[in-house]
């Protein structure tokens, strides 16, 4: 067995935890039932925890290099539910010119 096919990942720099969870994450529209279940199921750990450890990986440069469409879709989904978290901000009135 070559070095390659003993250590595949070794390039990437991303724990074998870590390329587990972006393989969940790319396949888990297979699973049966929630998402949480699944997370619970395969990883023993709470779905919180869960999508920390996501949030981690997904900024990592190795992740990129790893699987660069899949981390590029899960920081724009974490973009826009970020920016649909956040209120607009008010516009500035200044009350001077309203009196």
């Amino acid at each position: 067995m070559s070095e390659t096919e003993s250590a595949p990942h070794t390039t990437t720099d991303l724990s074998e935890r870590s390329i587990q969870i972006l393989n969940f994450e790319r396949e888990w529209t297979r699973h049966v039932g929630a998402k949480e279940d699944a997370i619970s199921t395969q990883f023993h750990i709470s779905s919180a925890r869960y999508y920390q450890m996501l949030n981690a990986i997904i900024d990592a440069p190795a992740a990129i290099k790893h699987d660069p469409m899949l981390v590029a879709r899960l920081r724009r989904n974490r973009n826009n539910r970020t920016r649909n978290r956040t209120p607009p901000r008010a516009a500035h009135h200044n009350e001077e010119s309203t009196n």
